[in-house]
C-alpha cells in the first residue's frame, strides 16, 4: 500500500495552498495580504505620533530659506546672469503669470531682467540660451514665460535655468 502526503493545511499566511489557485488570485491574495498589513501599519503610526504636536505652517510666518551666498559666478556674462537669476528664485520666491508678483516673487524672465540690471542686450541673450536650454530638454516650446507658467512650483524652472548658466557657460557666453 502506498501512503500520499496528506494536503497542506491552511495557515494564517496561506489559506489555500497556492497549487489550487491561478497566479492571479494568488496575487490578489498578496496584494489584500499587503493592503492590511500597511494599513496596520498606518494606524500604529498616527498612534506613535499622536502625542507629537504640530501646527501648521504659513509662508507669512516668517519662514524662509536660508539665505547662501551664490556659488562663484560664471566667468562669461550670459552664465553669470543666468546663475544670479537662478539664485533670485532661489532666495526671493518663483511666481506664474507675472514677471513680478505682489510678494515680490520672480518668474524666470522677470529674474533675467531683474540680474540684467537695465542691459536689454544682455536679458535677450539670457533669455534666448534658456530658451535654447528649454527647447534641448522639452521639444518646441513657444516662450519662456509659456514655459514658466505651465509649471505649479519651482522645481523646473530653477533647474533649467541652472542648466541654461552651465549651457552659456560652455559656449562662452
Amino acid at each position: 500500500m502506498l501512503l500520499t502526503p496528506a494536503p497542506p493545511q491552511p495557515t494564517a499566511t496561506s489559506p489555500v495552498p497556492s497549487s489550487e489557485l491561478s497566479l492571479e488570485a494568488r496575487l490578489a491574495a498578496t496584494e489584500a495580504a499587503m493592503t492590511i498589513r500597511l494599513e496596520a501599519a498606518a494606524v500604529a503610526h498616527e498612534v506613535r505620533t499622536a502625542h507629537i504636536p504640530t501646527e501648521p505652517l504659513h509662508r507669512d510666518d516668517g519662514m524662509a530659506l536660508p539665505l547662501t551666498p551664490p556659488p562663484a559666478p560664471y566667468p562669461t556674462p550670459v552664465a553669470a546672469l543666468l546663475q544670479r537669476a537662478h539664485h533670485r528664485l532661489l532666495t526671493g520666491g518663483w511666481c506664474t503669470g507675472a514677471l513680478v508678483d505682489q510678494d515680490g516673487s520672480h518668474c524666470m524672465l522677470g529674474a533675467i531682467r531683474a540680474e540684467a540690471r537695465g542691459d536689454g542686450g544682455l536679458a535677450a541673450s539670457a533669455a534666448a540660451v534658456l530658451l535654447d536650454a528649454i527647447r534641448r530638454q522639452f521639444g518646441d516650446v513657444d516662450s519662456v514665460p509659456s514655459f514658466n507658467d505651465a509649471f505649479a512650483d519651482a522645481r523646473i524652472p530653477l533647474r533649467m535655468l541652472d542648466q541654461a548658466a552651465s549651457l552659456a557657460d560652455a559656449h562662452g557666453l
